[in-house]
């Protein structure tokens, strides 16, 4: 099952990049990975080298300057093979670098951009905290200005490549009079690691993606100089949101990667496995099971690149992009069970790669939004 037939030249050679890449790199090592919880710090370097991680960055910044679809194309290939790596690629492209690059200064810009699309920097995105999921506008993570630095005090939850990043793009509340005045005064800042009073805390043990590390930040009395604000003090909480229109199309491409990856496995499971005689392929009712998985896919990657091609044309795609990840990460929560479902008891087992995709799919309907959430999105452009 490949992607869309309709590529251009570029767009082929990135396809074809991207699952050598994945190939040779990631999917033999994949399931140990998992197994272990094992972050692979070397897959940074060199999917920096592959320009994998300045997907969206202009040449000025040594990224490759190319569209959505481009990247969102990648980011499939590499979710089939590895749907961990496929989140660090995503929340790295889609957050931290599109923040810099949206809202940056010049001076933030020179210092932080390229270093993170030659790989040399991993990025990450801290919003969420231990009492604010998805109203994340309720954060309590409070910054104080004392001469011309900011003192940040609190905790942040669900940051992915937390422990490993060296630029993390961190919300805090600037305006401390009223924590009641929800997105209004809260800010964003560029963290790094080397700052007083910055820790990794807890490390989550997650059902899937055990390859990507989702940790827990603390900032205690963390000192930032001041030409870390990102931007307007008090608009933080605004670029967060106009980011994540990226983040959840990087998302949906992650979710059709895994079902990919499922449906494929199934595929040629019917055809080994024999029952009553003959392969279980031949069964009228697993064909129209495969029928169907095939189709969602389709349906979810023609959102995915429908709205990445509006987002192209600088059309606010909210809604769109709301949609495209509501769908295709249901489409792969449904496709990874009815493969669990065709494999039998075996999918049932470690042996065989289903129960990690199906593990690994479940949390594209709950981070960058869940999936209730993205329905309020929906429905509120439907009937504002």
């Amino acid at each position: 099952m490949d992607p869309l037939l309709d590529l251009t030249e570029e767009q082929r050679a990135i396809v074809e990049t991207a699952r050598a890449f994945a190939d040779e790199r990631l999917r033999p090592f994949a399931a140990a990975w998992d197994q272990d919880a094992h972050f692979e710090a070397s897959l940074v370097p060199a999917l920096g080298a592959l320009g994998f991680l300045g997907m969206l960055l202009p040449p000025e910044h040594d990224g490759l300057g190319l569209d959505t679809r481009s990247y969102l194309l990648a980011l499939e290939e590499i979710a089939v093979a590895d749907a961990s790596t496929a989140v660090l690629m995503s929340v790295h492209n889609s957050l931290p670098t599109q923040m810099l690059l949206r809202f940056g200064s010049a001076a933030q810009q020179a210092r932080f951009l390229a270093p993170m699309a030659r790989g040399e920097l991993l990025g990450a995105f801290a919003l969420s905290e231990p009492e604010a999921g998805s109203d994340a506008a309720s954060l309590r993570c409070q910054a104080r200005r004392d001469g011309d630095d900011w003192i940040l005090d609190g905790a942040k939850s669900w940051v992915t490549s937390g422990s490993h990043a060296g630029v993390i793009l961190a919300m805090a509340r600037t305006d401390t009079a009223d924590a009641r005045r929800g997105a209004k005064g809260i800010s964003a800042f560029i963290v790094t690691p080397d700052l007083p009073g910055f820790s990794v805390s807890k490390k989550e043990d997650k059902l899937g993606l055990r390859a990507s590390p989702t940790v827990q930040l603390v900032f205690d009395g963390m000192r930032v100089p001041g030409d870390r604000l990102l931007g307007a003090e008090g608009q933080g909480f605004t670029y967060a949101m106009q980011s994540l229109e990226h983040g959840r199309l990087g998302i949906a491409a992650q979710a059709i990667g895994i079902a990919r990856a499922a449906v494929e496995a199934a595929a040629a499971y019917v055809q080994e496995r024999k029952q009553f005689g003959k392969a279980i392929g031949e069964f009228q009712a697993v064909q129209f099971k495969l029928a169907d998985m095939a189709t969602r896919i389709t349906a979810a990657r023609a959102l995915v690149h429908a709205a990445a091609a509006a987002k192209d044309r600088g059309v606010d795609v909210g809604p769109q992009a709301s949609m495209a990840k509501l769908f295709a990460s249901e489409t792969a929560m449904w496709v990874t069970t009815q493969a669990v479902q065709l494999f039998g008891g075996y999918g049932y087992v470690k042996e065989y790669p289903v129960e990690r995709y199906f593990r690994d799919a479940k949390v594209t309907e709950i981070y960058e939004g869940t999936s209730e959430i993205q329905r309020l999105v929906i429905g509120r452009s439907v009937a504002p």
